[in-house]
C-alpha cells in the first residue's frame, strides 16, 4: 500500500513539473531555462519513479496473489474428494475443471484490480478534485465528478448487459468443454458406432452456438468502448477550452493549461480501464459464484464427531437388516442380512441388477445405509473414519481404470512409499511380471489415459498386482477375472487364493466357476437374498442358482464349440 501512494504522490507531481517549466519558457524568461530544464528532468525521473514504484508493488503483491490462487485451489480440490460418489456421478468432468480453472484464476485478477486500480483511481480522484478547487474553481470541479458519475453510470449499465451475454458465453463454452472431453473419454463407444459424424455435428452446433454468442461479446464491447470515449474527450475538450479562456482572460498561466491537460489525462488513463475493471471483476464474480457453489456443496458422506479408527482384529463383516437406494424411485437393498466370518470367502452371485456391486459400494462407504447397519469386527462403519476403513479393505473393481501414467507407477498406487522390489514382487503374484519386462520401457512404459494401451485382462492384473501391493486384511473380489481368458484366469485364480488366505474375502462373481469353492454363496434377486449355502448344496436346491449354473454351462459348451479368443491382444506397438 506504501507502494501505490508513493506511485500516486509522484504521478500527482508530473503535472506541476511539467507546468512550471512551461511557465519558466513563457517569453522574456530567458534567463529561467536552467530551472526549466531541470524540471524537465525532474519530469522524467517523476514518470520513470511512477513506473519504477508500480512494478515493484506487483513484485511484492505477486506472492500474495499466487497464494491465495494457489491456497483456493487446494481447498477445492480437496473438497471435490470429499464430496461423495453420487456428486461425481451426477456431474461431467471436463464441466467440473473448467468451474475449478476459471473461479481459482478469477481470484488472483479480482484483487490486483481491487487493489491497484479501483482503490489508487478513487485516492486520483479526490486529489484532482482538491487540486481543480483550489487552482481552478468550483466548476471544474462539478464539471469533472458530474462527467465522471456518468463515464461510471455509462460502464455499470453496459456491462451488466454485456455480462448476460458473457455468461451465455461460458455455459456455452462450458458445454463445448463438457461434449469434447466426454466424447474423447469414449473414443472406442464412438468408433465401435461408427458415430464420428454423428459426434462432430453435435460438437459443431454447440461450437457454432458458442462462436455465435462470442460475436455479440466482442460487438458490445465496441460500443463500450466508443461511449467511454465519447465521455472522457467531451470533459478534456470542454476543461481545455474553460482553462484556454482562463488564460486568455489572465487568470490562469499556460503550465496551467498544461497541468489541467496533464491531470486529466492521468485520470483518464486508469477511467479508461474501469471499463475492463468491472467487466473482469463481475466475470470474476460470476466464476467465482460457480466454484463457491461446489465448495458450499454439502459432503453427503462425513465422519461422526466421535469417529474412531476402524481397528480390525479378525476381520468378520456382517449386514444386519440392510435397506438402501439410489433414488427414492430405485430401491436397490430390500433389508439383506448375512455375515462373512473372518478369514473365509463369501461369493455373490445374482441376475444383473440384483444390488451386488452396492454392497461393495455400502462396504467403502461410499453411500450411508438407510436402514441397518453393516458392521466390521462390531463395528458400525458409520461410527468410524473413513480413512481408516477404506485402508483395511482392497478391491479389484470390475471395471479398473488407471492413471495415465506408467504401469509401474499405477501397480505402487496401492500403497503409497512401496519399494520397486515390493512392486515387482505384487506383479509376479498377478502374474503380469513377464508382460511389463518384454516391454521396451518395462515398469516405465505409459498406460494411456485410463489405461486404453492395455487390454481389459492387463488392466485387471494391473488392478489385481495394486491390491496385492496394499495387503489389506479385508477383501473384495468384484469380478476380478471377468476380462481374462481361460488360461490366465486359472493362473490369477491360485494367486488370488494365495493372496486370500488369513484375511476375509468377498467375492462378486457371474462366472460361477470362480466360486464353487466359496465357504458360502448368496444368491441375490431383486435386491434380496433368496439362497444361500455352499455350491453343492445350491445345485442339490434345484433353485435359481441351480438355475444360473446349467446356463452358464450350456454358455461354456458353446464357446468350445466356437472357439474364438476371448481377452483382447494388447497393441504392442502402441504401448512400445
Amino acid at each position: 500500500m506504501l507502494l501505490v501512494l508513493l506511485s500516486k504522490a509522484i504521478q500527482l507531481s508530473m503535472g506541476f513539473l511539467y507546468a512550471g517549466a512551461v511557465d519558466r519558457m513563457a517569453p522574456g524568461l530567458q534567463s529561467g531555462a536552467g530551472i526549466a530544464m531541470a524540471l524537465v528532468v525532474a519530469y522524467a525521473g517523476a514518470r520513470f519513479g511512477a513506473v519504477l514504484f508500480d512494478n515493484l508493488r506487483n513484485v511484492v503483491f505477486e506472492r500474495v496473489g499466487q497464494d491465495a490462487t494457489r491456497r483456493l485451489a487446494e481447498h477445492v480440490f480437496a473438497h471435490l474428494h470429499r464430496l461423495s460418489l453420487r456428486f461425481h456421478m451426477n456431474r461431467s468432468t471436463g464441466a467440473l475443471a473448467k468451474v475449478v480453472e476459471r473461479g481459482t484464476k478469477s481470484i488472483d485478477v479480482m484483487l490486483y484490480f481491487l487493489l491497484f486500480n479501483i482503490a489508487p483511481t478513487l485516492i486520483e480522484l479526490v486529489a484532482v478534485a482538491a487540486i481543480f478547487w483550489t487552482r481552478f474553481g468550483v466548476e471544474l470541479v462539478i464539471a469533472t465528478g458530474v462527467m465522471v458519475a456518468a463515464y461510471i453510470l455509462f460502464t455499470q449499465k453496459v456491462t451488466d448487459w454485456r455480462n448476460a451475454l458473457r455468461e451465455e458465453m461460458n455455459e456455452l463454452d462450458t458445454a463445448t468443454v463438457a461434449r469434447s472431453v466426454d466424447s474423447l473419454l469414449n473414443y472406442e463407444t464412438v468408433k465401435y458406432f461408427t458415430a464420428e459424424g454423428r459426434e462432430s455435428d453435435y460438437y459443431g452446433r454447440v461450437a457454432r452456438r458458442y462462436a455465435d454468442a462470442a460475436v455479440k461479446s466482442e460487438n458490445s464491447l465496441a460500443l463500450l468502448n466508443i461511449g467511454q470515449s465519447l465521455l472522457t474527450n467531451l470533459l478534456m475538450a470542454g476543461a481545455m477550452a474553460y482553462s484556454v479562456w482562463g488564460w486568455s482572460v489572465g487568470k490562469f498561466s499556460t503550465g496551467d493549461v498544461v497541468l489541467v491537460n496533464t491531470l486529466l489525462t492521468q485520470l483518464f488513463r486508469p477511467l479508461d480501464l474501469l471499463g475492463m475493471v468491472y467487466r473482469t471483476i463481475r466475470q470474476g464474480l460470476v466464476d467465482m459464484a460457480a466454484m463457491f457453489a461446489l465448495i458450499d456443496s454439502e459432503t453427503e458422506i462425513v465422519d461422526a464427531p466421535n469417529a474412531q479408527p476402524l481397528a480390525v482384529k479378525a476381520g468378520e463383516i456382517r449386514f444386519e437388516e440392510v435397506r438402501f437406494a439410489y433414488e427414492p424411485e430405485r430401491r436397490i437393498l430390500n433389508g439383506i442380512s448375512f455375515t462373512v466370518p473372518a478369514g473365509t470367502r463369501t461369493a455373490i452371485v445374482g441376475p444383473s441388477g440384483s444390488g451386488k456391486s452396492t454392497i461393495a459400494r455400502l462396504l467403502f462407504r461410499f453411500y450411508d445405509v438407510e436402514a441397518g447397519r453393516i458392521l466390521i469386527d462390531g463395528q458400525d462403519l458409520r461410527e468410524v473414519t473413513q480413512t481408516s476403513l477404506r485402508a483395511a479393505i482392497g478391491i479389484v473393481p470390475q471395471d479398473t481404470v488407471l492413471f495415465n501414467n506408467s504401469i509401474g507407477y499405477n501397480i505402487g498406487y496401492g500403497r503409497d512409499g512401496a519399494s520397486q522390489a515390493e512392486i515387482d514382487a505384487a506383479a509376479r503374484s498377478a502374474q503380469i511380471a513377464g508382460f511389463i519386462e518384454s516391454l521396451p520401457e518395462g515398469y516405465a512404459t505409459k498406460v494411456g489415459e485410463r489405461g486404453l494401451k492395455l487390454s481389459g485382462g492387463e488392466k485387471q492384473r494391473v488392478a489385481i498386482a495394486r491390491t496385492l501391493l496394499k495387503n489389506p486384511p479385508i477383501l473384495i473380489l468384484d469380478e476380478a477375472t471377468s476380462a481374462l481368458d481361460s488360461a490366465t484366469e486359472a493362473g490369477i485364480q491360485d494367486a488370488l487364493e494365495l493372496a486370500e488366505k488369513g484375511r476375509t474375502t468377498l467375492v462378486i462373481a457371474h462366472r460361477l466357476s470362480t466360486i464353487i469353492d466359496a465357504d458360502q454363496i448368496l444368491v441375490m434377486r431383486s435386491g434380496e437374498i433368496v439362497e444361500r449355502g455352499t455350491h453343492a448344496a445350491l445345485l442339490a436346491n434345484n433353485g435359481l442358482y441351480s438355475e444360473l449354473w446349467a446356463m452358464q454351462a450350456a454358455e461354456d459348451e458353446a464357446r468350445v464349440d466356437t472357439p474364438g479368443e476371448i481377452a483382447g491382444e494388447t497393441d504392442q506397438s502402441a504401448l512400445a
